[in-house]
């Protein structure tokens, strides 16, 4: 296998969510600016829900027109689309709008309408390419999709979003009596923000430049002699595997006699495919097993539990929630890094290893239903132990991810396709499951950072 092509379908998959992913790691520096202000995060879920349009009409081609649609093309277009998306959002992210006599910041929601078109059709654009290359190369392009939730994460630690101070503040109050008007003071601490570093300007325009690198890649991947050469070993190895080359170097050129043929019969029997979707490997049984686990290990790794990760971590400290947030997102690419080297394909361990998963998520959903005051809020195990149960959680579902994208890979191309469809189905259907519940009903409580007191 070629390390360039290794790094080139890393770098492609870093550009399939760095945007969105960007977005929403730059919410606490440029919400205080916008009108919307927290309902800016309801907001981009709807957007990106209806964003879904994309992969659709994507689905939907390959579904009634097959064989119609290159998928080189439609990336090139939205890899394009989200650079100059980006960039725009640079210089217009703090415009607004007027509409009747409330402010709005359309130029913002726009663009973020765009990238989210960008990010939701690339799983059914970005994978199904991965077919012209290598089976291990999938592994990889995983480890840079994981990456591109890491590397923004990073930046704005870097940058220093959302970095609270506690400060004392003086608080006077008012006592108005009959006979005699006093006012007494009172100090309380009060949770203000630090100015970051670099402005979200700039912060903008590194994501574009992220799009830019993705571009450069998908399309070294396309035109490299290095890469050229490896997918003819692949084709030359399908037409092997499919028996059109037994054709052309035969292994026997004398006669099978009918004893021959019988013996070989039941073998070749076996070998029938037992379903007619990708190549048969699977039962139909099997297949639905497989896309339930798939939607459901995605609307909790992409929607249900991001949405409650703040009420999750923050009772524990401003320092608890960066450490889970980074640490969860160095995990994604982690748990492609081993399965790399170690692709197990069991169909009972990917069921063992989500329900372990989904223990994880429960426990952290409970913790967020318990917020401000969630268990061992006090003390330095409960910090540990929510920052360890967030990688845990994201490890183990990425794992599965990661074997299901393998599993379907080899399915073929039409495989994959469904794959990415069915990664956005789960998602949406978490994210809009989760919406009513934090942003209508308030269901989860956040706690003062500074002032919020439990009972010991």
């Amino acid at each position: 296998m070629s390390v360039l092509t290794h790094v080139l379908a890393c770098l492609f998959g870093m550009g399939s969510w760095v945007a969105i992913n960007g977005m929403w790691v730059e919410l606490p520096l440029i919400v205080p600016q916008l009108p919307e202000g927290w309902f800016l995060p309801s907001y981009l879920t709807v957007l990106i829900q209806m964003a879904n349009v994309g992969p659709l009409v994507i689905t939907a081609m390959h579904h009634f027109r097959p064989g119609v649609l290159d998928e080189k093309p439609v990336v090139y277009c939205i890899v394009v689309l989200g650079i100059l998306a980006t960039f725009l959002l640079a210089f217009f992210w703090k415009h607004t709008v007027t509409i009747g006599s409330t402010l709005y910041s359309a130029p913002l929601l726009i663009l973020c309408f765009l990238l989210s078109v960008v990010d939701c059709t690339s799983s059914v654009t970005f994978l199904p390419f991965m077919m012209r290359l290598c089976p291990q190369y999938l592994t990889t392009y995983f480890a840079g999709e994981g990456l591109s939730g890491l590397v923004p994460a990073l930046v704005s630690l870097i940058q220093g979003v959302g970095v609270v101070r506690c400060h004392n503040a003086t608080l006077t109050v008012s006592l108005n009596k009959t006979f005699d008007n006093s006012t007494v003071e009172s100090w309380e601490l009060q949770a203000v923000y630090q100015p970051a570093k670099f402005s979200a300007q700039v912060f903008f325009l590194f994501l574009s430049l992220m799009m830019v690198v993705c571009l450069i890649a998908f399309a070294l991947l396309n035109h490299h002699p290095a890469v050229a050469r490896e997918k003819k070993k692949l084709y030359f190895r399908e037409e092997v595997k499919s028996g059109k080359k037994e054709q052309v170097f035969p292994l026997h050129t004398h006669t099978e006699t009918p004893e021959q043929k019988q013996m070989l019969n039941p073998f070749e029997d076996r070998r029938k495919p037992r379903t007619s979707f990708g190549r048969g490997t699977y039962s139909n049984s099997e297949m639905a097993f497989i896309f339930v686990v798939l939607a459901w290990v995605n609307a909790l790794t992409n929607a249900v539990l991001p949405s409650v990760q703040s009420y999750s971590c923050l009772p524990y400290g401003n320092k608890a929630y960066h450490l889970a947030a980074t640490m969860a997102a160095v995990a994604n690419p982690l748990a492609c890094f081993i399965a790399m080297f170690m692709p197990v394909r069991s169909l009972i361990f990917m069921c063992l290893l989500t329900v372990f998963g989904t223990g994880f998520g429960a426990y952290i959903m409970t913790m967020a239903a318990l917020s401000p005051c969630p268990l061992l809020v006090h003390s330095a195990s409960g910090t540990a132990v929510i920052v360890l149960v967030w990688i845990l959680f994201v490890l183990s579902l990425s794992y599965v991810k990661v074997i299901i994208g393998v599993i379907l890979r080899d399915e073929g191309h039409t495989a994959l396709v469904w794959c990415g469809a069915v990664v956005q189905l789960g998602s949406m259907v978490g994210a809009l499951s989760m919406f009513p519940l934090v942003s209508i009903y308030g269901l989860f409580k956040s706690g003062d950072a500074c002032n919020t007191k439990c009972p010991t």
